[in-house]
């Protein structure tokens, strides 16, 4: 049996957890820029996933700093707050709009965002279980 959550903990967690809400929300609603000279420069007023980008590099990065300061096991909770603002707001957004784009980007960004995550919880939570078992951790 581990050892409860300290106060510290637990405020890493919930400011980690607040930091994939707030990331989950800007990649989402920033997903549908385009390269039309309003944000971004006129180029062909193509799409311009941006935010897939962002995703890629912060979700395994709340996984991974969520397992060194607060404890592996607990590591997936934020990614779950990342892909449940990114499902929920995408489909049930404010006022019951649908904020999620309907082509490619979308599916870019949950696959962008959550297989990196999901890749980042598995290793952290191997390396855990091996040390646990007295294997080296590095």
């Amino acid at each position: 049996m581990t050892a409860p959550l300290t106060s510290r903990q637990r405020l890493l967690l919930a400011l980690l957890c607040f930091d994939a809400f707030l990331l989950g929300l800007l990649e989402l609603f920033f997903l549908p820029l385009r390269l039309d000279g309003i944000v971004l420069p006129k180029l062909g007023d193509l799409p311009m996933p941006a935010t897939v980008v962002l995703a890629v590099i912060t979700t395994p990065l709340l996984v991974r700093t969520t397992a060194k300061v607060v404890r592996p096991s607990f590591s997936v909770i934020p990614l779950l707050v990342w892909v449940l603002v990114v499902l929920g707001m995408g489909v049930t957004g404010p006022g019951g709009d649908l904020v999620l784009v309907q082509d490619w980007r979308a599916l870019l960004l949950i696959g962008g965002g959550a297989l990196p995550g999901a890749l980042a919880l598995g290793g952290g939570l191997g390396t855990a279980a091996k040390v646990a078992k007295g294997g080296s951790g590095g």
